[in-house]
């Protein structure tokens, strides 16, 4: 009886040491999970810079060739910032022109510093470069069409 007894003793301490291993487990898979979800958001929250915020800044100028489209950017003359492009166009691009193969791409500037276009009116970019880009991916090679004033 004695070598019965020290068999359910040890089967005993090896069930308590597998619990303990599966809460470890458990605890460890739901940090794990935390800190994914939390890295996630951070990333997918929109990232305004101080000069972004601040409004475009004379340094911000672009023109490249991107996907063989060209693409430029320049911030539009401060007396121009009243929503209205040099063709005359409304919008509210904050006193930014962006222009693909020489056609304007209306943009607006949102409150929080990001910028959005009729391209892709649900998804904010943290610059007009960046925006621009996006567009020429999101346009696949279709011209871009002036919108009717």
């Amino acid at each position: 009886m004695s070598g019965t007894t020290s068999t359910t003793d040890t089967t005993s301490a090896t069930s308590s040491t597998d619990l303990t291993r599966r809460r470890l487990l458990q605890g460890a898979a739901v940090a794990l999970t935390a800190a994914t979800a939390s890295v996630a958001l951070s990333l997918s929250r929109p990232t305004a810079t101080r000069s972004s915020a601040a409004g475009p800044q004379a340094s911000d100028t672009f023109d490249e060739v991107f996907q063989g489209r060209r693409i430029q950017g320049r911030p539009l003359p401060t007396g121009s910032a009243t929503g209205h492009s040099a063709t005359g166009h409304h919008h509210g691009g904050a006193g930014y022109l962006v222009r693909i193969d020489d056609q304007e791409l209306h943009l607006m500037r949102n409150a929080d510093g990001t910028w959005i276009s009729v391209i892709n009116h649900y998804q904010t970019f943290s610059t007009p470069r960046a925006l621009a880009r996006a567009a020429v991916h999101g346009l696949r090679g279709a011209a871009l069409v002036p919108l009717a004033a």
